[in-house]
């Protein structure tokens, strides 16, 4: 979780886009980041694959008026509204777009190509990303709490998280959790844009909470991460132990993240409301 979902860029920049806050190539530029490719297939009124700019231009056209974000994985079908189609595809990528209003969903497919394992720079890898476009449902999406909701569920898992981590010796000190920690915090000083214009501040603030979570999660489960020389030298035992604190943590920062990416969708809703 230490990455922003590929929903949530295109999510994030889809809703400036609609909302005429930057342009088609910039939302474009935004959502495709660092990866060489997006296509959108199966667009309806498109004979093939598209580009992001046509392709959130159609989906204007067809009358989305915003992108939700679903996260879904076994057991909790997270931002997910049906048919059990677009469910399954959802849930086997774990991540999608919902367009609100045009009945319409866009599920990743990520191809890469390149030299493999670890320490390889990420941009000697060439990653094509196909988003495949199915019909949804019109309903509620599951289990998405309010901004409100996830900041305070956040912040008392964080602290939960970090009383039990600490009882079972995950002290984050290894070689690789301070890795892990330096790289996150040399993110976060770069003052990278954690959402797209448009968002309500505290969804910023909650998507941030959100990863620092994840940050968390990352290191507590890496090699190294439990303050030893080597994150083999844990027992099974306490692995065990250390996944089921781990759980309902990352259970809630999942939630947090699509409660902060689906902000925009909300709070244009209550407006019209």
């Amino acid at each position: 979780m230490l990455d922003e979902p590929r929903s949530g860029r295109l999510a994030a920049w889809g809703n400036a886009l609609l909302a005429g806050l930057v342009s088609p190539d910039e939302a474009a530029q935004r959502i495709a980041d660092d990866d060489a490719v997006h296509r959108v297939l199966d667009l309806p009124g498109e004979p093939g694959p598209v580009g992001l700019t046509l392709a959130l231009g159609r989906l204007r056209a067809l009358g989305a008026t915003g992108l939700r974000v679903a996260l879904p994985v076994p057991g909790h079908p997270l931002g997910l509204s049906g048919p059990p189609e677009f469910n399954a595809r959802a849930l086997e990528a774990e991540e999608a777009v919902l367009a609100s209003g045009a009945g319409l969903g866009l599920v990743p497919e990520v191809w890469e190509s390149g030299p493999e394992g670890a320490g390889v720079p990420r941009e000697d890898v060439h990653v094509e990303v196909v988003w495949h476009c199915l019909p949804v449902r019109d309903a509620p999406p599951a289990d998405v709490p309010s901004l409100g909701e996830a900041e305070r569920e956040l912040a008392e898992a964080l602290r939960e998280a970090t009383e039990v981590l600490s009882r079972l010796d995950v002290a984050g000190s290894g070689p690789v959790a301070q890795a892990a920690l330096e790289a996150y915090r040399a993110r976060a000083e770069a003052g990278r844009q954690v959402l797209a214009p448009g968002y309500p501040p505290r969804a910023v603030r909650v998507l941030e909470l959100a990863q620092r979570v994840g940050a968390l999660i990352g290191i507590a489960r890496s090699a190294g991460g439990d303050g030893r020389e080597h994150g083999g030298a844990v027992s099974a035992s306490e692995m065990a132990a250390r996944a089921e604190a781990l759980r309902p943590v990352e259970r809630t920062a999942r939630r947090a993240q699509v409660a902060a990416y689906n902000a925009y969708v909300e709070e244009a809703e209550r407006g019209r409301g």
